[in-house]
């Protein structure tokens, strides 16, 4: 039972992890990429180009290992990519025309539209029902009120009803969470695939 109640932790906190990476992945590369190129006639935006479009082969090794932590899921190693011989305008240059780069790119920044899902997904599945599981503590404790579809928890048999609600919804949600952490390990061991075949 500790191991089971751990497993979903170890979902929930992966859900959310997925969101801030998305968040922090999108930003980054759309600030970095954007500045980069508007500042390229300077001296200053090559080497920005140079070492944003570089960092996708770090940023899929930290997914691979969170993925391989969180659910389990093995995902084959990253060869490390050699440093380029050339001028740094080459460089960017041959990074710039990476296809295997810029998928890689767009995955991470995809993940922004994942961590989303799992947001949502993570306080459906795993915070909404912990709070119907505690209804009836919440009605005798008169802290606040909810509402779920136009019924409010007034009465301690509603909050019973709720609670009742809460435990069938926490082990369907667990279960569902389960999938969705799965399905979002093999996206990233997908993406760490082709990025390797580079």
């Amino acid at each position: 039972m500790n191991q089971i109640i751990r497993k979903h932790v170890r979902n929930f906190c992966f859900l959310l992890i997925t969101f801030a990476t998305g968040l922090f992945y999108f930003c980054f590369y759309l600030v970095g990429i954007t500045f980069g190129v508007s500042m390229s006639f300077t001296l200053v935006g090559i080497p920005i180009l140079y070492y944003v479009l570089r960092s996708t082969e770090t940023f899929l090794q930290h997914e691979r290992i969170r993925t391989k932590v969180y659910t389990d899921i093995s995902v084959r190693t990253l060869p490390t990519r050699s440093q380029e011989e050339g001028s740094l305008w080459e460089r960017v240059k041959a990074e710039f025309l990476d296809e295997h780069n810029w998928r890689a790119i767009l995955g991470l920044m995809l993940q922004f539209g994942i961590g989303m899902v799992s947001l949502i997904c993570a306080s459906l599945f795993y915070l909404t029902p912990i709070i119907l599981l505690l209804s009836p503590v919440l009605y005798l404790l008169d802290v606040s009120s909810i509402s779920l579809f136009g019924i409010e928890n007034k009465t301690f048999n509603i909050s019973l009803f709720f609670m009742l609600l809460g435990a069938v919804s926490l082990w369907i949600g667990a279960y569902l969470g389960n999938s969705l952490v799965k399905m979002i390990g093999r996206y990233t061991r997908r993406l760490v695939k082709d990025f390797a075949r580079r």
